[in-house]
């Protein structure tokens, strides 16, 4: 059960957000002042902070400020009566993501603020899968698919493929692919990614015939994954 934590110095206002996120399946905390919000962040530290700025001992700017520099990882949504754009600005350039203007629908308030954390979710969770278009490569068992062809990777084939796929459409450069994947190991030369584009793309080669992306070089620019039909330019 996701906990969050509500600034409020209005008692009623607190209550109302309370009771409704509470109803709609939160672990709900309260502080009313700057020095309440600052201990309850941090034990335990909510997924999100609805922060309002106006409060009896300091600013709402504060406790943002206070939880961005010590690394707090949540969401955090301004709900405020200041409506004006510099208010909003200041908000959002403290590491808000949002900033709600009062009064406020709270069906509304309740969708940005799971939006926002899903999107942190997404953003913390390491990542196991790349997909591209039909193309999917399994980062755990270093497995490529397209359709009904597959083929196993090495891990260096793998790190390679998932760069591409990071980049589909634009063209990646020989150095930028060897200062990332080759550079630490001293020894080689920006000739091994041409060998490991080759691997690469004889593996692939079955995947352009289910619509997968074709494996291009660009003269003078270096390697990129272009959707296209079932031609496939070497």
């Amino acid at each position: 059960m996701t906990r969050i934590l509500i600034v409020e110095d209005d008692i009623d206002i607190r209550g109302l957000l309370a009771r409704g996120l509470e109803a709609e399946g939160f672990e709900v905390g309260t502080a009313a002042c700057v020095d309440e919000a600052l201990k309850a962040a941090h034990d335990p530290a909510p997924g999100a902070v609805l922060l309002d700025i106006n409060l009896p001992d300091g600013s709402g700017h504060d406790i943002c400020r206070s939880l961005r520099e010590g690394g707090f990882p949540g969401a955090i949504l301004f709900l405020s009566a200041r409506d004006e754009i510099r208010d909003r600005a200041e908000g959002l350039a403290l590491g808000a993501d949002d900033y709600i203007i009062k009064p406020f629908e709270f069906d509304e308030l309740v969708a940005r603020l799971r939006t926002h954390l899903m999107r942190r979710e997404q953003a913390e969770a390491p990542r196991s899968r790349i997909t591209v278009g039909k193309l999917m490569l399994d980062l755990e068992t270093r497995q490529a698919s397209c359709g009904e062809a597959s083929a196993r990777l090495t891990p260096r084939e793998a790190d390679l493929l998932g760069m591409l796929m990071e980049n589909i459409g634009k063209p990646v450069s020989r150095a930028d692919i060897f200062d990332r994947l080759w550079a630490s190991q001293g020894g080689l030369s920006l000739n091994v990614v041409d060998v490991y584009i080759g691997y690469l793309r004889s593996k692939m080669a079955d995947f352009v015939r289910y619509g997968g992306p074709g494996l291009v070089t660009v003269r003078g620019k270096g390697f990129m994954l272009e959707l296209r039909g079932p031609d496939f330019r070497q």
